[in-house]
Parts: structure tokens; sequence; C-alpha cells
């Protein structure tokens, strides 16, 4: 996994072998998946492929809708 595409404070996380992607919803959750989310209202989803995690909590961003990653 290529951290440093990561912002900073995601970096110093430990993520599941099989976390795939990253994405940090609107109230600022940021959730690990094995599959790409799908995009709702006010975060992401996994569509009942693979699986999630919770990462960590940071605050609220105006942009989530970019802050999708693909980390491997």
């Amino acid at each position: 996994m290529n951290k440093s595409i990561l912002p900073p404070e995601l970096q110093v996380i430990e993520f599941p072998d099989w976390v795939s992607w990253l994405a940090q919803d609107a109230d600022g959750a940021w959730w690990g998946y094995e599959v790409e989310p799908l995009l709702h209202d006010n975060g992401w989803y996994e569509n009942e492929l693979g699986r999630h995690i919770g990462v960590l909590t940071a605050l609220p961003c105006e942009d989530w809708r970019e802050r999708l990653v693909r980390v491997k």
C-alpha cells in the first residue's frame, strides 16, 4: 500500500491486507473497503460486495465526494 497518497491522518494507520479503497463520508468518517464503494447522498457504501471497516472519524469535509482513494 502506498501510504504517501493518503491524507496525513491516515498514513499512520495499519489497515487489514484486504483494504483496497479508502473513502470519507460527509460526516468525516473514513472507511476501508475491499471492493470499490458506491456513492450515496452522504457517503459511500459497499453495495453488499466485499468487506468494509471503519477507520477513523475526522472533521467533516465539504469535498468528501473527492475523498475516494484506491490504495492497491
